[in-house]
Parts: C-alpha cells; structure tokens; sequence
C-alpha cells in the first residue's frame, strides 16, 4: 500500500515570511514565500494574517492574497484562491492603492477544492463553500454555499426556500431551446396533418429534466 497522505499547512518558510513581513522589512519575506511555494506548491503572500491551527489538505494550487484575513481553525482544499479583483479608481481614474482587496475568512469555516473567493467578502463564522464555487459576496455564518456564482443553499442546516434556492438541479438552456423548438415542430406537423389529412411518421421524443441526489446534503 502507498504511504498515507499527511496534511499540509503554510511551510516554516511561508510562517517566517509573513511574521518578517509585519516587521516591515523589505524583500526577504517575498524570498521566504516564494521557497515555500516552491516546497508545497502553496502561493501566500507574507501579508497574509493567518489564525491559528491553519489546516490546508492538498496543498497544490492555493494561492492566498496580501490582504487576506483568516481566522482560527479554518480549513481549506487543493485549488482554493483567495484573490482579489481589480483595483478601484478614484474620480481622476488613478488607481486606488492600499485598500483591503481580498477575502475575510472567520473562524471554523471549510473551503472546498477549485473554490474562488474574490474580492473583500467576508466568509463568516462556520461557514462551508462548495467545491468549485465562486464566490463574490459575503457568506452568511453557518451556511453553505454552492455553484457559480455562489449562492446559499443552507443557513443553520436547513434548506433555503425560494425561486433561487436549488443550485443542484440547474437549468439547461441547451435543452430549453431544444424543447421549444420541439414543441413548434409539433404545432407546424399538425396544421399540415389538418391541410393535408396525411398523418406524419415522425416521432417527436419528450424532453424531461434529468434530475439525481443532491451534493450539497439534500
């Protein structure tokens, strides 16, 4: 049998970093990182302000912003980004430099693998992001969010009612237009089946949406 994965967490290098980093001294803690990204494959920035009991599984591809925030035992997967969007302008359209532009993530909160965190969202205490999703507003505490963009699907373990609720079975607009198109043809075979009296061969096949279990617990 092959060896057992162990769990990763920032490098020594990466921790010594980011503590250089707040001690205003400049170029080594870049240098620092950037040996640790190369050891695990893990990209944070030494401005990063990481809590305590970090935990990262799969440590490849997850790349953490200079701004971030994260809390005390948080857990995150292989692929997650914790990035920022564009910079702002201001009125003379300079770009705005200096401001927080990347995720606040509270404590206890589970990221899933390939999720995109943007912007200076706040994920909140307890929180789950699904595997994949993307996410560019605040994240309610114990929640969960899925899909892109991301939206809540549970909030204190229940379901979210409503129209936008059900991020599971998404619409196919491929097979929307099929349909539509399906049911013309039905209309234009029956007007000539009326002109002609001659009844068509064809058979038009139902479309129905293909539906299964729920991956987001329901």
């Amino acid at each position: 049998m092959g060896k057992a994965h162990a769990p990763e967490s920032p490098s020594q290098a990466e921790k010594a970093g980011i503590s250089v980093f707040h001690q205003e001294i400049p170029i080594l803690p870049r240098i620092m990182t950037e040996y640790g990204h190369a050891v695990t494959g893990i990209d944070i920035h030494p401005g990063a302000h990481i809590g305590e009991r970090f935990f990262i599984d799969h440590g490849t591809g997850v790349v953490i912003g200079e701004t971030c925030l994260i809390g005390d035992d948080v857990k995150i997967y292989q692929g997650v980004t914790l990035g920022a969007l564009s910079l702002p302008r201001d009125e003379s359209g300079e770009l705005v430099r200096g401001t927080k532009r990347h995720p606040t993530v509270e404590d206890n909160v589970t990221i899933g693998s390939g999720a995109k965190l943007l912007g200076p969202i706040t994920v909140g205490h307890g929180a789950k992001v699904g595997a994949n999703t993307v996410v560019i507003g605040d994240v309610p505490s114990n929640s969960t969010v899925v899909g892109n963009p991301g939206h809540t699907v549970r909030v204190e373990g229940r379901k979210v009612e409503g129209p936008d609720s059900d991020w599971i079975h998404l619409p196919d607009p491929v097979a929307d237009s099929v349909r539509k198109l399906s049911e013309r043809l039905g209309a234009v075979e029956a007007r000539l089946e009326a002109l002609d009296g001659e009844r068509s061969s064809a058979r038009v096949q139902e479309l129905r949406p293909r539906r299964g279990p729920s991956t987001a617990g329901g």
